[in-house]
């Protein structure tokens, strides 16, 4: 028996906010899809938890995207595309939904960096679960072995965004420690990614604080022309992609509470509905 597919929203999926910049530009991008964001804020962050209840967690959400009709989910999560994004797509996939795709953020950006770097030394800014994972090293040395990846785990980032202290003198502080040890690791860093995506919000603060020679990267424009790109090249999963520009917002935590911080993030306000895992 044939199985027919019917066409779908692109699913954002991320542990909280910071999936919402990728997804603004994806947005802007690609308006023509509809989309459904999924953020799992009642169990963020992840970047503090093991692998396997990363996995697990990820794993959840993916698979409630997929009974919304999504066929193409998009990890806008750093955390979940370190530490998960590799098992879904190796074995998960293949054993429960082998007609659908999950796609991360990590690759896109390393598979472009060594287009940028003219020293050959790039510097990461990520969470701690990140940097644990080496994802970027890894990645990165898969496309341009010659590029050496310094990273810096940033843990109190996220809190200062997420309570509305990005802005403060706080930030200052913490932003200028964290650069600071990374530039001591090489002096010749010319480039340095944003290896997670509430950290656009605090894109002055960080410009500020790094020489202005060096180069900062955010991942959403780079996500955006990568699945542009991707669905060009698959366009049998491009017809599973529903047109009609509706986008819908999922928390597991309070609407209400997501409403009120999301719209940093996404530019404009929006209007969530809860979902109980």
């Amino acid at each position: 028996m044939l199985l027919v597919l019917t066409p779908g929203p692109i699913g954002i999926f991320d542990s909280g906010y910071g999936g919402l910049t990728v997804f603004k530009a994806i947005a802007q991008k690609l308006p023509q899809y509809d989309y459904v964001y999924f953020g799992d804020n009642a169990r963020a962050p992840y970047g503090i938890r093991s692998f396997d209840t990363i996995h697990k967690y990820t794993l959840e959400c993916v698979q409630h995207l997929f009974d919304m009709g999504c066929k193409l989910v998009i990890l806008a999560c750093n955390t979940a595309s370190a530490r998960a994004l590799r098992t879904i797509q190796q074995h998960d996939l293949a054993r429960y939904s082998p007609q659908h795709r999950v796609l991360g953020v990590i690759r896109p950006t390393t598979e472009m960096i060594g287009e940028v770097t003219k020293t050959r030394k790039v510097g990461v800014f990520a969470t701690s679960g990140t940097v644990k994972s080496e994802s970027y090293v890894i990645e990165t040395n898969k496309f341009f072995p010659d590029v050496q990846v310094f990273q810096e785990a940033c843990p109190m980032w996220v809190p200062l965004i997420e309570n509305n202290e990005f802005d403060g003198p706080g930030a200052d502080y913490f932003v200028q420690k964290n650069v600071d040890v990374l530039l001591r690791q090489s002096p010749d860093i010319d480039t340095i990614i944003l290896g997670c995506t509430h950290y656009p919000i605090m894109w002055d603060k960080i410009r500020k604080a790094v020489p202005a020679h060096i180069r900062l990267l955010s991942q959403g424009d780079i996500v955006a022309d990568s699945l542009a790109d991707y669905l060009t090249r698959h366009p049998t999963l491009e017809k599973l992609c529903r047109h009609g520009g509706h986008q819908s917002f999922y928390t597991t935590e309070s609407a209400e509470d997501f409403d009120a911080k999301a719209g940093i993030f996404f530019g404009k306000v929006v209007g969530s509905k809860h979902f109980e895992l």
